[in-house]
């Protein structure tokens, strides 16, 4: 029986995602000056719609959605449909920046919420003081 019913598991996931969107973007912004660089992303939703075709689970009432809890990671891609130097690097620094303080906010909510979850079990631990 899971404690948080997945739930830390989830918030874990979601840091992975975040922490690896947060390393792209620094990649991208460090090989600024870089020619022929081409800027990376980390794709969710590609790898989601991907596996959707393959989910299974054990289904009690024919109702129930079906789904997997599978690896459901997330992967780097380069964006190569877009070119904006001269030299042949594809990376817009404000779009990075912009990326970079949505991510930031985004990570600094899971932060919170997994301190939450762990906040409310130390308050069971020691008997609601």
């Amino acid at each position: 029986m899971s404690m948080f019913g997945g739930t830390i598991n989830n918030l874990e996931n979601a840091l992975g995602y975040s922490s690896a969107k947060n390393k792209a973007i620094s990649n991208n912004i460090a090989n600024i000056d870089t020619p022929n660089y081409k800027a990376k992303d980390v794709a969710f939703n590609d790898v989601l719609k991907h596996n959707l075709s393959t989910l299974e689970a054990k289904r009690t009432h024919e109702k129930h959605f079906t789904f997997n809890n599978g690896d459901s990671g997330f992967r780097t891609i380069n964006k190569n449909s877009t070119g904006y130097n001269h030299n042949g690097n594809n990376v817009d620094v404000d779009k990075e920046m912009a990326d970079l303080a949505k991510n930031q906010i985004y990570y600094q909510s899971l932060v919170d919420r997994i301190n939450g979850k762990f906040g409310s079990l130390q308050k069971v631990i020691r008997g609601g003081n």
